[in-house]
């Protein structure tokens, strides 16, 4: 059993968590989801793992001795077991369940300790590499990274940052490079952690000085990022998109600000390697009426807004390289099901292609003293330290 490191200050700041939250959990690699669910008439909760790479998709129950508690998280491992995070009195431990034919196996993996009322610990998405599962857990002061899966001997510290960070974006297929929103000093900046680097931390999102920038969601393949800032609009926090390793602005595309409505990032196509602006980037609508699917392109000046199936487990989804959406479902008639969503194909693009990327890039606007290396176009298989996306004046920034 091991202990939040984190330590406790009078500093008073908010901690802007704005993680999107799914009603369920899929792998990197699309072949497993997880979920808390429960009969129906029934108060008792329990982890259900589905298999989605089949021809048909099938839920597994897992129930455990005793029901589990709302909120309970849970998050689906390449190799099909699933991953329990319980909490109880500061206490957050963790185990892999499997089936064994009848009843549910369970592997406990040990605990981290968080005494303190004011550390909070959650799970991070499920890494690309599908065998080590992290989370953070957030002090007044300083947040520690934790490795609560996959490691040799249980829950293992990995770093300790400076600031209360949220969020968390996978950069890369390996799971080596690791996005997180770092509030410190009353901003919010996104910053890349090197796992490889004992956790070396290096700036991403820098677009003003008094802005608070955060990435939403990146896809490795092509290195198009979702942002969420609000230097265009203070007050406001707009979405944004840009490209890993690219010098140009960031967008902030009129299409995507619609009012009395939330928008979240969920899933972006892979592959387009080469043309991160054609990608279709999955979002969750939320609004006075419920929740809709919109279906959003970079390199287009339009969204489409769909309707998702009955039972959608609102905010999940993954996208195939040929552009179908696949969206879980769970009704009761069709417990586990995945619909196929196939947007309107994408029209002439109406901005233009970003340059095809320098794989070293300079720019007189980064410090040699602070900024990381240069990020290598996203068809190299190495993952060397991002740049930050952009660190330009306010009058830089594209609104169309």
């Amino acid at each position: 059993m091991t202990a939040c490191a984190t330590e406790p200050t009078a500093e008073d700041e908010d901690d802007d968590d704005r993680t999107p939250h799914a009603d369920c959990v899929i792998t990197a690699d699309g072949a497993y989801a997880a979920r808390l669910a429960r009969d129906a008439g029934s108060a008792c909760w329990f982890p259900e793992r589905w298999t989605l790479d089949g021809h048909e998709p099938y839920a597994v129950p897992l129930p455990g001795d005793q029901p589990e508690e709302p909120g309970t998280e849970v998050q689906p491992l390449a190799d099909g077991r699933v991953l329990i995070h319980r909490v109880a009195r500061g206490r957050h431990a963790f185990s892999l369940l499997y089936p064994t034919g009848p009843g549910t196996g369970e592997l406990p993996l040990g605990a981290v300790e968080c005494p303190d009322d004011g550390v909070r610990l959650r799970l991070l998405p499920p890494a690309p590499c599908g065998g080590r599962a992290y989370a953070l857990a957030v002090g007044p002061r300083s947040t520690a990274l934790w490795l609560v899966a996959g490691g040799a001997f249980g829950p293992e510290h990995v770093a300790e940052i400076a600031g209360r960070c949220s969020g968390g974006v996978w950069l890369d297929r390996t799971g080596r490079m690791l996005a997180l929103d770092r509030r410190i000093g009353g901003r919010t900046k996104a910053i890349v952690v090197d796992l490889e680097r004992g956790g070396e931390v290096s700036p991403l999102l820098q677009i003003a000085a008094d802005s608070d920038d955060r990435v939403l969601l990146a896809a490795p393949d092509s290195g198009l990022l979702l942002v969420s800032s609000d230097a265009p609009s203070p007050g406001a926090a707009r979405l944004g998109w840009g490209v890993l390793g690219s010098m140009l602005p960031v967008r902030f595309p009129e299409s995507l600000r619609l009012p009395d409505c939330t928008v979240t990032p969920f899933a972006i196509q892979p592959g387009q390697v080469l043309t991160p602006e054609s990608c279709a980037v999955a979002l969750r609508m939320e609004g006075p009426f419920g929740s809709w699917v919109g279906v959003w392109r970079p390199a287009e000046r339009r969204l489409h807004q769909l309707a998702p199936p009955a039972g959608w487990l609102a905010g999940a989804g993954l996208w195939t390289e040929d552009g179908v959406l696949r969206l879980p479902y769970a009704t009761e008639t069709e417990p586990c099901g995945v619909a196929l969503l196939t947007p309107p194909p994408p029209s002439a693009p109406s901005l233009p292609a970003p340059p095809a990327l320098d794989p070293h890039p300079e720019s007189p606007s980064l410090d040699p003293l602070t900024s990381p290396p240069s990020l290598l176009s996203p068809t190299s298989p190495l993952a060397p330290r991002p740049v930050p996306l952009q660190q330009a004046p306010l009058d830089r920034l594209v609104t169309k």
